[in-house]
């Protein structure tokens, strides 16, 4: 069987004119789609049944202070409570106690009672004056601040009549300028040769010295003959 008779139609095997998506291949179960179990990161799209979780042991409020069955019962505690046994122990001699000491008759000084037992005349001492509390309060005679008789500020005293001596004012006196004319001396004082034929005027300028020779020549002194 030939190749031509294999093929139907006018279709034959070429090259495709572009690409198609026959030409590459799928990426497989690698896309990054969210779970749908446990809580975190679910798949907001799928339904989520309820989730527990269990929590940390709570810290005690009290400790139990029992000792628990290992605890030891002594021999002579009974269901009745404890035997009657007498039980006796021994212990060293305890100290004696310490005796008053009675002072002898060497002990006492009566020389040191001093006044106390011993009869003296009155003794008097001078001392620097203490800052006590002062029950006097009344104020000394500097204290009173009377006013003055001088003046006519006195409240129960008559005064003289007072006179000053004031400066002369310018306001209601005869010297007084109402109209504010100007003096003779505000007027500016013109130029007579604006208005008038204007006359020679002369100048004095500094003396010229005639052209000669300045060099510096020496004198008498300047020589040395010896």
């Amino acid at each position: 069987m030939s190749t031509e008779e294999a093929w139907i139609g006018s279709w034959r095997p070429h090259r495709p004119r572009g690409p198609i998506a026959a030409m590459y291949s799928s990426p497989g179960p690698k896309y990054a789609l969210p779970g749908v179990t446990g809580i975190n990161y679910h798949d907001p799209r799928k339904w989520k049944a309820p989730a527990f979780s269990f929590g940390t042991r709570h810290r005690h409020f009290s400790a139990n202070c029992s000792p628990g069955p290992g605890y030891l019962i002594p021999s002579n505690i009974t269901r009745a409570g404890r035997d009657g046994t007498p039980a006796y122990s021994l212990y060293s001699r305890p100290k004696d106690p310490q005796l008053f000491q009675t002072p002898g008759p060497g002990r006492y000084s009566p020389e040191k009672a001093g006044k106390t037992a011993y009869y003296s005349a009155p003794a008097y001492s001078l001392s620097a004056r203490r800052n006590g509390f002062h029950n006097d309060q009344t104020p000394g005679p500097a204290a009173y601040m009377l006013p003055s008789v001088l003046g006519p500020h006195v409240v129960n005293k008559s005064s003289a009549p007072n006179i000053s001596l004031t400066g002369r004012s310018k306001i209601g006196s005869f010297h007084e300028d109402l109209q504010k004319t100007p003096g003779p001396a505000t007027y500016k004082v013109v130029d007579p040769g604006v208005y008038r034929p204007k006359p020679p005027q002369y100048s004095m300028t500094g003396r010229n010295s005639m052209p000669g020779d300045v060099t510096m020549k020496p004198g008498p002194g300047a020589h040395h003959p010896e």
